[in-house]
Order: structure tokens, then C-alpha cells, then sequence
């Protein structure tokens, strides 16, 4: 479930940014800022920490071994998904100020939202990526090696 939250609420909000981005209008963009804001530390940092419990558990209860390769591979994954999600956060953040700034003040976007815009984005590509091989490693339990 955590994974699918994970998943599920990274892809709503990364589609509210974009498509808010490049509609353009910096009162638009400040009020999805601050509502993909929210939903990231009610969804995500909720499954944040709940994904390792649970997954722990059902590996101690279905028998698995911590040592197995895909089990490895997505503990590797959910750590490099939390070292890029961390600043995205901020991230997301200062996009939501920088815009309400700019909405505020009826001016435009200043080229720094533009600048963190991209890097946003850049974040999230192999953020995204990794929580999807985190879930098709959970599914397919595939005997991968680690080292």
C-alpha cells in the first residue's frame, strides 16, 4: 500500500505542477503549489515512513530474507527516492512562495521560480523511476543479485 501511495500521490502531483507550469499564471500556480504542499506531507511523508514498517513486517511474517537481492535493490531504491525527495520538498516550497509573490505583486515569474521549476523537475524523473522499480521489484520478486 505504501508503495502505491508513494507512487499514486507522485504522479497526481507532479501532473498538478506541470500542467499549472505551463499554463503560466502565477495565482494558479501558488494555489497548486500550496495544496501539492499539503498532499506531500499528508500522503507521501506518511508513506514515508510507514513503507519501511510494513514492508519489514510482511518480510519477517511471509518469510522472506532481508538478504534477498530485490529486497536489497528496493531499500537501495526507497533510499535514493528519499534523497531526492527531501529537496523536492523544499523545492516545492519555494515555488509556492515565489509564486504567490509574484501573484501578489502582478508581476511575472521571477527567472529563480524558473530556475528551481526545472530542477523540480529534474528531481523528480529518476525519483519517480525509483519508486516504480520499487514496486515492480515488490511484485516481481525477481532472484537478483546485490553484489
Amino acid at each position: 500500500m505504501g508503495a502505491a501511495v508513494l507512487i499514486g500521490t507522485g504522479a497526481g502531483i507532479a501532473f498538478f505542477m506541470l500542467v499549472a507550469h505551463l499554463g503560466g499564471k502565477p495565482i494558479v500556480i501558488a494555489a497548486v503549489a500550496r495544496i501539492v504542499v499539503i498532499a506531500d506531507f499528508i500522503f507521501t511523508a506518511t508513506a514515508v515512513v510507514v513503507q519501511p514498517i510494513t514492508g519489514s513486517l510482511l518480510v519477517w511474517q511471509v518469510g522472506y530474507s532481508f538478504w534477498d537481492g530485490w529486497i536489497i535493490w528496493s531499500i537501495v531504491l526507497y533510499v535514493l527516492t528519499g534523497a531526492l525527495w527531501l529537496p523536492v520538498v523544499w523545492m516545492q516550497m519555494r515555488l509556492r512562495d515565489l509564486a504567490a509573490k509574484a501573484a501578489a505583486e502582478s508581476t511575472p515569474l521571477p527567472n529563480e521560480y524558473h530556475r528551481i521549476f526545472w530542477l523540480w523537475f529534474a528531481f523528480g524523473i529518476p525519483a519517480f523511476t525509483a519508486v516504480a522499480g520499487i514496486l515492480w521489484l515488490m511484485v516481481a520478486k525477481l532472484q537478483i543479485a546485490f553484489f
